[in-house]
């Protein structure tokens, strides 16, 4: 058997600060990578296009960090179970190494490969890269449980003690001529493009692809957005947060080498203000843990709700304005602008997220996983974990000591876009009107027949007043089962 080490690259498309390909460069120079394109999440009906460009160019900046470095990165079409022990086979392999992930059906499809794997005499190695704190590592000091509030996570997890950026992989070694084609042999292919892959995506990204744009995005980001990001990072017209969701998401940074940006710019802020910018964004990252961690812990969360009430709650689900929502043709501007955002560049700002989130639960009373479903249609950044937590906390049946929040629509858009410049930029038939109409959504019926512009759908206070009737009704009811 050869000295040669499989590296399995999932959420992790860089070389620097990656835990799992630092150890292996640690045992041998002749690391190898392998990306897998799994046909079992490719096929999947919440892939968002604009996500698996996004991959595609991550996985080619890769493909070049790994020749730079020596050695190279080897891409297989099949499922991980079946690809993997065949070219680790193939190339005599004696280890596949690869990081953790919480997911549930990575998690299990890691239990499969492993097994197939040692079955065939080949070992495997793995550990946590994607967080400052591996599942486990915080847990409520009382009880030893997993948390299950932000608040109390927030103050254990912000005292313990980060890992500095793990090592790149430099000086690694390639294959041989003859073992390039045994690897073709194995099914090793060349990186298509997500157009080949049956995914079209033409409309850009808010943050390119790779680990190089990646860190000059963060370098950017401490060095301008966070003097000012606590009070900033809410108003959606203004370029104020780090954008660094799609580079966490599929790894094309390290969140090691971003928290380090994080305590470094803290030790060099020249006042308590910039410190507790610092600190804001600091909980941010934690919001991010927190809901890996759940996700980990409470991997049902994937299919439903984490508060029982919400098990059987009487939604709506009017596909007719389930439609409006998604087009962004629901009569409340904020709302529209959100979502023709989302629709247009596969992204949108966090606040809005939530103002969205809250009309579709709220407002139209429609089933919170039609909307995290739409979202990991279309974002770019789409996370289940994240994603099913801003979804779960917006309806309010997840994780939240205060779980009954309602957006109103016109008072959101009066705080954090109160000159409803972030209007008039995603929905321009509305450009010419006084901001007052934009944000209030108040427009004359005149108005909105010029512009071509829709009634709302349905009255705020009427479903606000409704959502909180069958909510108080479905308390009566949990309480009487328990």
């Amino acid at each position: 058997m050869s000295s040669t080490i499989l590296f399995w690259h999932r959420n992790d498309l860089r070389l620097s600060d990656n835990i799992g390909l630092a150890a292996a460069r640690q045992i041998t120079p002749k690391v190898i990578g392998v990306f897998c394109l799994d046909p079992n999440i490719l096929q999947r009906d919440d892939i968002a296009p604009a996500r698996v460009a996004y991959m595609i160019g991550c996985l080619e900046e890769l493909q070049e960090s790994y020749q730079k470095a020596g050695s190279e990165l080897l891409i297989l079409h099949d499922t991980p179970e079946v690809a993997l022990p065949k070219l680790a086979i193939a190339l005599q392999a004696k280890s596949v190494f690869w990081n953790l992930d919480v997911e549930p059906y990575a998690r299990t499809r890691d239990e499969t490969v492993q097994q197939n794997l040692e079955a065939e005499g080949i070992t495997v190695e793995t550990g946590w890269d994607k967080l400052l704190h591996s599942p486990g590592e915080v847990l409520a000091k009382a009880t030893g449980n997993p948390y299950t509030v932000y608040t109390p996570f927030w103050k254990n997890w912000s005292k313990q003690s980060k890992a500095a950026p793990a090592a790149t992989l430099a000086g690694a070694e390639g294959l041989t001529e003859s073992e390039r084609k045994s690897a073709i042999e194995a099914g090793a292919q060349s990186l298509p493009s997500a157009k080949d892959l049956g995914y079209n995506w033409e409309n850009g990204f808010v943050l390119t692809p790779g680990e190089t744009a990646a860190r000059e995005q963060l370098e950017a980001f401490c060095d301008r957005a966070l003097l000012d990001y606590r009070e900033q990072r809410n108003f959606p017209s203004i370029d104020s947060t780090s954008k660094l969701s799609a580079a966490l998401k599929f790894g094309a940074i390290g969140i090691r080498t971003v928290w380090n940006a994080t305590t470094e710019a803290y030790q060099n802020a020249r006042s308590e203000e910039t410190q507790a910018n610092i600190e804001t964004w600091q909980k941010e990252l934690a919001w991010r843990e927190f809901y890996q961690h759940a996700m980990y812990f409470f991997p049902e969360l994937e299919n439903g709700p984490y508060r029982p009430l919400f098990k059987d709650f009487p939604w709506n689900n009017n596909e007719k304005h389930f439609k409006a929502w998604c087009q962004g043709k629901t009569g409340y501007p904020i709302v529209d602008a959100a979502m023709r955002q989302l629709n247009e560049i596969g992204w949108m700002h966090n606040r809005c997220r939530m103002i969205v989130a809250s009309f579709l639960t709220k407002d139209l009373i429609i089933n919170w996983q039609w909307g995290e479903k739409y979202f990991m249609q279309n974002l770019y950044d789409g996370d289940l974990a994240a994603n099913n937590g801003g979804w779960q906390w917006s309806a309010s049946s997840g994780m939240d000591p205060q779980p009954l929040r309602i957006f109103n629509p016109s008072s959101q858009a009066q705080k954090f876009d109160p000159e409803g410049e972030y209007i008039r930029q995603w929905i321009p038939e509305l450009s010419s009107l006084d901001s007052e109409y934009l944000v209030t959504g108040k427009i004359p019926t005149s108005e909105r027949r010029s512009c071509g512009y829709p009634q709302p759908i349905v009255d705020h206070n009427k479903q606000q007043r409704e959502f909180k009737r069958r909510y108080s009704e479905q308390q009566a009811e949990t309480s009487l089962k328990n």
